[in-house]
């Protein structure tokens, strides 16, 4: 069924480009990718020529100057096809918007065209070996020394880790002083006394180089911090309901692929001599994936519109990216069942599709994380009713 959110022309236009580009350019090198923990430069350069990186940045900055739609539509698409090994989302749907909204003008003239051209790879470093969901207990530390802080430290689970040429790293600045707070600091690679960690081993995403970044005495101009000392926590709070939202786009995407393999196979495969999908059992599987899929595409077409539109809230981002987690391990196991003993094949789509999406419900925050600030955001409301009721 069309959706009205992607029913522009242009969006058609772009929808064929992407499908093309990852059919032609991208699907052939997976087998490849995986071997290596990574992808190559030369797709990320070629992504950056089609216009597919940075797409709602402005075009003054190199940017496609379109707004979210065309982001979330390339999202999915990626999705559907099994795609996780480019952090192409990562680096334009999250750390761009980081600098656009809240960098210099000589930090958005020096990243954000490279960024978009894909001559540079970047990632965010938040989570640390001891630190995941309170980013409030991270303990990575920037010493202020004048004209430069000396940053040390460790990062973990970065995505787009090894291959990046700059990240955005969250410090404490002030560590052990009334002035202690969280701060964020843009750290090129090439730095002395930056390292980064061989890609970690995963369960799924293994085309996805994840790494480890490590910071020894590591001199960081005071030019390269982001904002202003002390507003990281609050930069990051505020940037953590696109970060959901795209998580959350990335799992309907992936929840419709694999429908779509699944209703192939039981077409083509038979059993008892007739195809699976002349089961009834086949039909009323596929019909509640169906279901639960457009329920969640036209939950999340909202949440895309009102992000265009500067409106989403962390309690909406919150329940797309939980319950949208949720329902593609279910799509995608329900899905596998379907295709029997192949779909424990890892030639099989269908089998990458498992083991990929498990980690959805983990990181930019737990599926437990976003209940607590869904209630949060309930009884946020119910106190405001009850307090404007006194008042009366």
């Amino acid at each position: 069924m069309e959706r009205e959110i992607y029913a522009s022309e242009e969006h058609k236009m772009m929808q064929k480009m992407i499908r093309d580009f990852i059919n032609n350019e991208i699907l052939d090198q997976t087998e490849e990718w995986e071997k290596n923990g990574m992808v190559n430069r030369e797709i990320w350069l070629r992504a950056g020529e089609l216009g597919l990186l940075c797409i709602d940045m402005p075009e003054a900055y190199g940017g496609g100057g379109l707004d979210f739609s065309f982001s979330a539509l390339f999202i999915e698409e990626l999705a559907k096809k099994g795609v996780t090994g480019p952090g192409f989302s990562l680096h334009s749907d999250v750390v761009a918007p980081y600098i656009l909204k809240y960098g210099t003008e000589a930090q958005k003239q020096k990243y954000l065209p490279a960024m978009a051209a894909g001559e540079m790879i970047t990632s965010l470093g938040m989570t640390e070996p001891n630190c995941g969901s309170d980013l409030q207990a991270i303990t990575t530390a920037a010493v202020d020394k004048g004209d430069h802080y000396l940053v040390n430290g460790q990062k973990t689970f970065i995505t787009n880790g090894y291959m990046s040429d700059m990240s955005i790293v969250a410090v404490k600045i002030g560590k052990g002083t009334e002035k202690e707070g969280v701060s964020l600091l843009i750290i090129e690679s090439d730095s002395e006394g930056f390292e980064k960690g061989k890609p970690l081993k995963k369960i799924g995403m293994k085309a996805q180089d994840t790494s480890e970044l490590f910071f020894d005495n590591v001199k960081v101009p005071k030019e390269n911090l982001l904002g202003e000392e002390g507003s990281g926590f609050k930069i990051m709070m505020k940037e953590l309901a696109r970060e959901r939202l795209i998580v959350a786009l990335n799992a309907i995407g992936g929840a419709e692929g694999a429908i779509e393999n699944t209703v192939e196979y039981t077409s083509t495969r038979t059993a008892f001599k007739q195809p699976i999908a002349g089961f009834q059992n086949t039909q009323f599987k596929l019909a509640e994936c169906a279901t639960q899929l457009q329920l969640h595409q036209a939950f999340l077409d909202r949440c895309t519109l009102l992000l265009s539109e500067h409106q989403l809230t962390a309690e909406s981002a919150s329940m797309a990216k939980y319950s949208a987690t949720e329902m593609h391990s279910k799509v995608v196991d329900e899905c596998l069942q379907l295709f029997g003993g192949y779909g424990y094949m890892w030639d099989y789509p269908i089998a990458r599709m498992y083991a990929d999406n498990r980690v959805a419900r983990i990181y930019a925050g737990s599926n437990e994380i976003m209940k607590l600030l869904i209630a949060r955001g309930l009884f946020k409301e119910l106190f405001q009713q009850m307090k404007a009721n006194r008042k009366k």
